[in-house]
């Protein structure tokens, strides 16, 4: 993990965060550490800024499309693809069961989120924003030919009667560090579309999306 570190140009002043960074939550339970979850949910929202700050600077988007673009980059494929550029996947520490099947997508791009947090904790807004260059933006043309189910089933709904789409959770399952869950999306809040499943909800509510493009009669089907 410090030749990571190394080789991305993070200068690091306390390795204990970039230590619990790569920590899942299923390795740190076997091994009474602290899991990267909460690094998690800091590095997510720090990522969204950058963003959001980037497309406003560089671009005269109006709200809904700059919304839509940064929806597209900050995704868990997008995470993913970023995170193996730099092979974050092979430093990912995960317990017995998981490091049997290896690091799935949403615990990638977890990690990537986490990452991030650990860097703007440790070395502020500034070297975060460097990072976010240096990592995130030289790939965001490769993003956008990545397959948005959610986007392209909104698209489709409201090119027609204006109707509205929305997504729920029916179950979730398995322990903390390995949860399942399932999602249903309805039309109109009563129709149910697509059924989807996946480690997170936003997985989840992709393969919900998908199954209704290819359950519905939609001339974007061939988009799938």
């Amino acid at each position: 993990m410090e030749n990571l570190l190394k080789e991305i140009g993070v200068k690091y002043r306390h390795l204990e965060l970039y230590l619990t960074a790569f920590n899942h939550a299923s390795y740190a339970y076997e091994n009474n550490l602290e899991n990267n979850e909460r690094l998690e949910f800091l590095g997510d929202a720090v990522i969204e800024l950058l963003m959001s700050d980037y497309l406003y600077k560089t671009t005269t988007l109006d709200e809904g499309s700059m919304t839509k673009r940064r929806a597209q980059a900050v995704r868990e494929e997008a995470l993913v693809l970023y995170s193996e550029k730099i092979d974050l996947p092979s430093k990912i520490k995960l317990g017995r069961g998981e490091s049997v099947k290896g690091p799935n997508r949403a615990i990638i791009a977890d990690t990537f989120e986490a990452l991030f947090g650990a860097i703007y904790l440790d070395l502020g807004f500034g070297e975060t924003k460097r990072m976010f260059n240096k990592i995130i933006l030289p790939h965001l043309e490769k993003v956008s030919s990545i397959k948005d189910h959610k986007s392209i089933l909104q698209e489709y709904i409201q090119s027609g009667d204006k109707r509205n789409i929305s997504y729920h959770t029916v179950k979730e399952s398995g322990p903390s560090h390995d949860k399942k869950f399932e999602v249903v999306v309805k039309l109109d809040g009563n129709i149910v579309l697509g059924k989807g499943f996946g480690k997170t909800k936003k997985e989840a509510e992709q393969m919900a999306a998908k199954d209704a493009l290819k359950k519905g009669n939609y001339d974007l089907k061939k988009d799938i």
